[in-house]
């Protein structure tokens, strides 16, 4: 019995701790993608890169695992799930994300995501892939969850300053959008918008997901062709916009494309490969806790390594859009138990994760 008893403490010290090196993983990939972008890279090359490697890292581990789950027969409906979520997962999201990161700051860029579950409510009751019942206490603190997330992003879009600008980054005040050089204060919002659309296509991408994995229950599969897929279009709508193949800027050398293969492919990948054994192991909700500590670990590092601060007024957003995000998740959690739509449980399921 202890011997058991210290097995199961293991294993939970090993997924918690797992967990949050992954969070801080996708933190310094974003910082490191900031600093990119702050030498020239080009985005779209970045993606391409980031996206190959993604696939060549997943490639074994589906071969491997799921390779009895493959389909004898592949369906055009499959194959134009697969080209929409590569589209949508790796062309149109990245490439919002990036232009999103490069007008503001990864701390900001971080938290942006945990919008996703309140909007994924919201599409999945549209879709009825998700049961809405107006009487419901669950419904209404999804409801609820959803505003408060939305408010909280605004108040971070609103309040915080540009990382550009020295009053912030010197006196670390409260900055008021009179004090603020129009452009720049400019940017700092299209930059806000560029991620709020990023999640909302963040959204109807993992709703399209969860769809696909009812019929087709293979996501490291899925993860590969659709990394692969969306490499390939982006490297083609590079092409086509700018006549060229390019990462951007000559200081981009093989050192720092080695660094996107390692952190966007390889340790990306093998983070996202655990978070999937953990969704197994201990389900959706306890994974998705964890959200929030990629934003604090961003903070941290760009506040460290490059001085970008974040206002406390921003900080307060970040706070209500945490408190919505868990809400949303605890209303999530004690729902599924006995409040399920029958025929898209499976969808459910697959849509917290």
């Amino acid at each position: 019995m202890l011997g058991q008893g210290g097995a199961g403490f293991l294993e939970e010290a090993l997924i918690v701790g797992g967990l949050l090196l992954v969070q801080c993983v996708l933190a310094g990939y974003v910082v490191f993608v900031d600093h990119l972008l702050g030498l020239g890279a080009n985005p779209l090359g970045i993606i391409v890169v980031s996206g190959a490697a993604l696939a060549a890292f997943f490639l074994p581990f589906a071969v491997a695992l799921e390779r009895k789950k493959w389909p004898s027969k592949i369906s055009r409906t499959l194959v134009a799930q697969l080209v929409l979520i590569a589209l949508g997962g790796t062309t149109v999201f990245q490439e919002l994300m990036l232009l999103g990161i490069k007008k503001t700051t990864p701390a900001i860029a971080s938290a942006m995501p945990n919008l996703s579950p309140g909007i994924i409510f919201i599409i999945a009751a549209c879709c009825r892939l998700e049961r809405f019942d107006k009487a419901c206490k669950y419904t209404q603190a999804k409801i609820l969850g959803t505003l408060v997330c939305l408010v909280g992003a605004m108040a971070m879009s609103f309040l915080q300053s540009p990382p550009s600008s020295p009053a912030s980054n010197l006196q670390g005040s409260l900055t008021t959008i009179s004090e603020l050089s129009g452009s720049s204060y400019y940017d700092w919002i299209l930059g806000c918008s560029y991620l709020v659309v990023a999640v909302i296509v963040l959204s109807l991408y993992t709703v399209l997901q969860a769809v696909t994995l009812v019929s087709f229950p293979a996501p490291l599969t899925m993860c590969t062709v659709t990394s692969a897929m969306g490499a390939v279009f982006t490297l083609i709508l590079q092409v086509v916009l700018e006549g060229k193949i390019d990462i951007g800027s000559p200081r981009i050398d093989a050192t720092l494309i080695s660094g996107i293969v390692l952190l966007g492919g390889v340790l990306a990948g093998a983070g996202i490969v655990f978070q999937t054994w953990c969704l197994g192991m201990k389900g959706p909700l306890f994974v998705s806790v964890f959200g929030p500590v990629q934003t604090v670990c961003s903070a941290i590092l760009s506040a460290a390594l490059f001085g970008q601060t974040v206002s406390l007024r921003s900080l307060a957003g970040i706070v209500l859009m945490f408190t919505g995000l868990y809400i949303v998740l605890w209303a999530k959690n004690n729902e599924l138990p006995g409040d399920q739509v029958e025929d898209g449980a499976d969808v459910e399921k697959a849509l917290l994760s």
